[in-house]
């Protein structure tokens, strides 16, 4: 049944009187500023309200449907001078978000709105009357929406703020991971202030890097007598209140906090604290006679070797298993990260058997995940190695794989996440640790290497651990030789904002398909992934009924190495008007996104489709342009 406006407002009446009020200013608003809200439906009632594709908490009457309205291109203007955030880094289906504006950065004109788009349609908008504001989100799960604050102007628009919102009922879905390292009394004045920020760039899990007593005892103290201070392996203070602040803070937004450890680790006086050095251990000869560890550790650690025991041996897991007891008795984490050194060559158990690591990594987690089965698991595949049995023992949250030499090409980063799939056979998302400027001793990272590697995980289907309480240089996580400019610091906000506006676009179930478009443009060249020095780098995917091209600027590039390694990057040179030609058929849509452009909102770009191809020219690209052809 067609309703009239008349009739649509008067079933408002039987809404909530919060939604009441949103939709109302909607459609009273009733022009171009809604005209991508496209078709709205209502079920029967006690059911959920379907408006622009999406489902809405509320009480539904008869059955009423609107069709879309057309299309109408805006032209976009920047003026993002509104430091714009939300409460959470992640919310559940149905949760309320709550935005805030600083009262101190900027005075809202009285004709400002605030829109919520999934992908470039408008799922609502409405005047913007104040700094503080909430918006109940849809039902639907795993979206990702961006948050704009924008003022009309006829056939223009000037944008003022945007924000990306994870609507998501699981940080497995999409996760994207970040860090701490440092615990000392320091940290007390800066909890806050560093997970505001990670807020902010929506890391929804955070990974606690050497926060414990030792490998084998990770507790500060015993269960029931818990220590105040403490010291790590490297002898650095370790303050428990301030663990447990991090925690707690990162709670209140929405994070899941991890504890890192290795799977397999004993410091020298394992002995002392029940470890059974001997039978446990691992050997680099049938005769037991030299036991695996990680030597050569400054003087100055509490421990010169890390002896590494037998993830499978049935009593190191259950000791281990006791020790992280006391962790969760004590401490509110959400869950163990674990680690391992990668491929060790050839290795026997005690009594001379040759030991299979990786299926001795599969054995450990289940045996964790049967200790502990409401705890997140999260396992590093050093260079790849053991993803395959992380990914089979059905025990992860996600994979993980830190990357090393032999995999710094940007193909690699395509190739593991593909391996990744193949091995979870779709299920689980891929974080990489990957480390960039790894030659660079001081200094600042260098913009262009990190933007670029970024934006082809991202273009990819991943994600990077890269920001904590610092940014990340190295595998030392406490190191902060190179540091982040506040340029790249602001950057970064807009790239993860973008990450979590287009997730289902960028990692949602799409599959590649083998599309490079075409350009006449003097002076440029296009290419299909991987990247090529002097070319633009096309990948393509197929995501439900829209193709995605993300476009990677490559064109001053010094090499297609993801790494950067001593931080000599150029950046790239900005292609205006670039017409591209595509063979794609039956396009009734066609916009572009960027997280180097108008805070990553969408823009709807005029195109001719002709003999199954469609043209269409891009207003500009900087770094990373997704293109998004319905």
């Amino acid at each position: 049944m067609k309703a009239t406006m008349k009739q649509l407002l008067l079933s408002f009446c039987f809404l909530p009187l919060g939604i009441y009020a949103q939709y109302t200013r909607v459609w009273q608003g009733g022009n171009s500023a809604n005209a991508a809200l496209g078709e709205m439906t209502y079920s029967q009632a006690g059911e959920a309200v379907r408006i622009g594709g999406h489902d809405f908490a509320t009480a539904a009457i008869d059955s009423i449907t609107f069709g879309p309205v057309a299309h109408q291109l805006f032209s976009l203007k920047d003026s993002l001078v509104i430091d714009l955030s939300t409460d959470k880094a992640i919310y559940a289906p149905g949760e309320v978000v709550s935005f805030s504006i600083p009262s101190s950065t900027y005075k809202l004109p009285a004709e400002a709105r605030v829109r919520y788009r999934c992908g470039a349609d408008v799922v609502l908008e409405h005047p913007l009357d104040g700094r503080q504001w909430t918006w109940l989100t849809p039902l639907d799960d795993g979206v990702g929406y961006l948050a704009d604050i924008y003022v009309p102007h006829g056939e223009s628009q000037t944008l003022c703020a945007t924000i990306g919102v994870d609507v998501s009922s699981s940080w497995k879905l999409y996760p994207r991971y970040g860090f701490v390292a440092d615990y000392d009394i320091s940290k007390v004045a800066k909890v806050e202030s560093e997970m505001e920020f990670l807020n902010r760039c929506h890391i929804n899990g955070v990974q606690f890097y050497d926060w414990h007593n030792k490998h084998h005892w990770p507790l500060g103290g015993t269960r029931d007598e818990l220590l105040a201070t403490y010291k790590d392996v490297a002898n650095r203070q370790v303050v428990t209140s301030v663990v447990k602040k991090y925690i707690d803070v990162q709670h209140r937004y929405g994070m899941k906090a991890m504890f890192y450890n290795l799977c397999f680790g004993a410091l020298e006086d394992g002995a002392d604290d029940g470890v059974n050095m001997k039978a446990w251990a691992i050997y680099k000869d049938k005769a037991h006679k030299e036991p695996d560890a990680h030597s050569g550790l400054p003087a100055s650690w509490k421990s010169q070797s890390i002896y590494l025991m037998d993830p499978s041996n049935l009593q190191w897991q259950n000791y281990l298993g006791d020790r992280n007891d006391e962790v969760y008795c004590n401490l509110d984490f959400d869950g163990f990260h674990v680690d391992q050194l990668g491929y060790r060559g050839t290795r026997y158990s005690y009594m001379g058997n040759e030991i299979d690591l990786k299926a001795g990594y599969a054995k450990f987690l289940k045996a964790m995940a049967k200790r502990h089965p409401s705890k997140e698991l999260v396992m590093n595949a050093v260079g790849g190695w053991g993803a395959q049995e992380i990914a089979g023992s059905e025990t992860t949250s996600f994979l993980y794989d830190e990357l090393w030499e032999g995999e710094t090409e940007y193909d690699a980063l395509r190739r593991h996440i593909l391996d990744n799939k193949t091995y979870s056979k779709g299920t689980l998302q891929t974080v990489f640790a990957a480390y960039m400027n790894y030659g660079k001793a001081s200094g600042a990272f260098n913009e262009p290497g990190v933007l670029l590697t970024d934006a082809a995980i991202f273009a990819l289907g991943g994600a990077h651990l890269e920001l904590g309480d610092h940014m990340l240089c190295n595998e030392y996580f406490p190191s902060q030789t190179v540091t982040m400019s506040s340029s790249l610091r602001k950057k970064m906000v807009n790239y993860y904002d973008f990450l979590v506006a287009y997730e289902q676009l960028l990692r949602g179930s799409g599959t590649e398909t083998a599309l490079t478009p075409t350009t006449n443009k003097a002076g440029v060249t296009l290419n299909a992934w991987p990247p090529q020095v002097g070319s633009i780098a096309a990948y393509s995917t197929r995501v439900g009924d829209r193709t995605v091209v993300s476009l990677l600027n490559f064109r001053q590039a010094d090499c297609t190495q993801w790494r950067d390694l001593a931080g000599t990057m150029p950046e790239p040179k900005e292609v205006t008007d670039l017409t591209l030609t595509l063979n794609v058929a039956d396009v009734q849509r066609v916009w572009v996104a960027s997280p180097d452009y108008h805070g990553g909102a969408p823009q709807e770009l005029a195109f001719t489709q002709a003999d199954g191809t469609v043209t269409v020219t891009l207003p500009a690209l900087k770094y990373w342009d997704m293109l998004v052809l319905e």
